[in-house]
């Protein structure tokens, strides 16, 4: 085996990524399968896992679809009951289901507010407690990665729901880190800048987009790919048991930048 392999091969380990049927959550499926993991690709579209499951298998892959409601205990119960019974461990677990609105502030009603922050920060309360009841009690621990967002570094214009639910996520993150570091979970929040995705091209007007724009160093909006390596450090053995509670940052540049 290689100094590389022995740093990041996932070969033997176990991988559910909650929102692996979405653009940026089934590219880091992808990453992690093509490292050796087994991938359990969670969300509601059968049809959009195929897709990504054909993609892994072609790359020499494994993975199997887990149809998922996130909103509901009883169902992500019973999503670790079926990795458990096909994998008997589960060894990484990435939580990025979330929702988006454009609602002005002063428009968000109370039904929207709630089902916003339950998906963003409930659903992902839920899996933690979920799985990591199960990676406490099982040899090797395990790691948590939660989607987090440029948003929850700092509030942004036209999605004020979104923003409180990952910033949110963030202190969720470091508070769970904390509690189970020394048992060998590892928690920490992946965060993306601005890369294109299923929930945020109804906020991507001509106008927004060139106030991002200015305000990336990169110029650029960011490629599903390139959360590939930030995904494996976190999930490998590369990360040790001492990278936690951390916030790894994909984003171009657009937090470093201030005028």
């Amino acid at each position: 085996m290689s100094y590389l392999d022995r740093l990041f091969s996932l070969e033997g380990r176990t991988a559910v990524v909650i929102g692996g049927t979405g653009v940026l959550c089934g590219e880091m499926a992808q990453g992690l399968a093509e490292a050796g993991a087994e991938v359990a690709l969670v969300g509601r579209s059968e049809e959009k896992a195929a897709e990504r499951l054909a993609k892994i298998e072609a790359a020499g892959g494994r993975g199997y679809f887990v149809g998922t409601d996130v909103a509901s205990r009883a169902s992500l119960e019973a999503l670790l009951a079926t990795v458990m019974e096909r994998s008997g461990k589960v060894d990484v677990l990435v939580n990025g289901a979330g929702v988006n609105s454009p609602t002005p502030v002063l428009e968000i009603g109370d039904e929207e507010f709630a089902r916003i922050l339950d998906i963003n920060l409930g659903a992902i309360l839920r899996s933690c407690q979920i799985f990591g009841r199960q990676m406490l009690v099982q040899p090797g621990g395990g790691s948590i990665i939660n989607i987090g967002s440029i948003s929850g570094l700092g509030p942004l214009s036209r999605v004020f729901t979104y923003s409180a639910s990952k910033a949110a996520v963030h202190n969720l993150s470091k508070n769970l880190a904390r509690e189970w570091a020394a048992q060998g979970v590892r928690v920490n929040t992946l965060v993306p800048g601005f890369f294109p995705a299923e929930q945020n091209r109804k906020v991507l007007t001509e106008d927004r987009v060139a106030a991002i724009m200015g305000h990336t160093p990169a110029k650029r909006f960011g490629e599903a790919r390139e959360l590939i390596g930030a995904t494996l450090l976190l999930a490998s053995p590369a990360a040790g048991a001492f990278i936690t509670g951390t916030e790894l940052i994909v984003d171009g540049g657009f937090s470093c930048m201030s005028i």
